[in-house]
C-alpha cells in the first residue's frame, strides 16, 4: 500500500489525482489487477468524472451547496461541518479501479479527484 498526501487550498473543491494515482502504480508496479483507492477522511471523498471542462467539478459543487447547505437549522454536530459530512457520504470514501498492462481503465474524458468538502486541509488517499 502506498499513500498519496493531497494538500487542498480551499473550503470546497475538487482535485484531480488521477496523475498521482498512476505513478504510485507504476512505483508499485502494478501490471494488472484491481486498485483500490481510499481516503480516511469523514469530511472529504473520492470520485471519477470528466477532467477536460473545469466547469464540471464547478457545476458539481455548486450542485452539492445547493442540496445540501452548509447552514441547516436543523444540523446538530458540534463541530458546525454537518454538511461536509453529508457530502462526503453521499460521493464515498473509495474507489475500485481497473489496471491493464500497467495503466488505468479510465474513460477518455475521466479522472480521479478527491473532493474536499471542509477545507483547506492536508489528505491522505491510500492505493492498495
Amino acid at each position: 500500500m502506498k499513500t498519496i498526501t493531497v494538500q487542498t487550498s480551499a473550503h470546497a473543491q475538487m482535485v484531480d489525482i488521477t496523475r498521482n494515482v498512476t505513478e504510485v502504480l507504476a512505483e508499485m508496479g502494478v501490471e494488472d489487477g484491481i486498485v483500490t483507492i481510499f481516503t480516511p477522511h469523514t469530511t472529504c471523498g473520492l470520485t471519477i468524472n470528466e477532467n477536460t471542462d473545469p466547469h464540471v467539478t464547478r457545476d458539481l459543487l455548486k450542485q452539492l451547496d445547493e442540496m445540501v447547505p452548509w447552514r441547516q437549522p436543523f444540523y446538530l454536530h458540534s463541530e458546525g461541518n454537518s454538511a461536509a459530512h453529508i457530502k462526503a457520504s453521499m460521493i464515498g470514501s473509495s474507489l475500485t479501479l481497473i489496471a491493464e498492462w500497467g495503466a488505468l481503465r479510465l474513460g477518455q474524458w475521466q479522472g480521479i479527484y478527491l473532493c474536499e468538502f471542509d477545507g483547506p486541509r492536508t489528505r491522505s488517499v491510500y492505493v492498495k
